[in-house]
């Protein structure tokens, strides 16, 4: 599947190691709506990067970090990329029909404004014990 590939690259990119928290005091409905909308809801200019029918998929940069930012035009379509993209590793704030990939960090400042469930991709780092719980 391209876009996995393509976002495998990102989300390898945006990885690194970070300390395992919880930020779901306050965690609200779950957005919905257009990527320029979601985007706009948290505050960053996304540069497209995919624009199909399927697939929009952009680069996000705001003051909590850089992610990368999906929409679906399915919800199967979204969980088949999910399950893709997740063998690559990386945060995954997921709400219906759109995904926010990036570090743990990002991915909880995010879910304070667009809520979502966070989902973590496998861990291939090396650098780090897996954590169970």
């Amino acid at each position: 599947m391209t876009s996995a590939v393509l976002v495998g690259a990102v989300v390898l990119t945006l990885a690194g190691c970070g300390a395992d928290r919880d930020d779901t005091a306050k965690i609200p409905a779950t957005a919905t709506g257009s990527l320029e909308s979601l985007a706009a809801e948290v505050k960053c200019r996304p540069d497209m990067q995919t624009d199909a029918d399927e697939i929009r998929q952009a680069l996000c940069k705001n003051a909590d970090g850089k992610f990368v930012l999906a929409t679906f035009a399915t919800d199967r379509g979204q969980r088949e990329w999910i399950n893709d993209a997740k063998d690559y590793g990386g945060h995954y704030l997921v709400g219906r029909k759109w995904v926010a990939v990036g570090d743990d960090g990002v991915v909880n400042a995010l879910r304070g404004t667009l809520g979502g469930d966070v989902e973590v991709g496998t861990d291939h780092s090396g650098h780090g014990a897996k954590h169970s719980g």
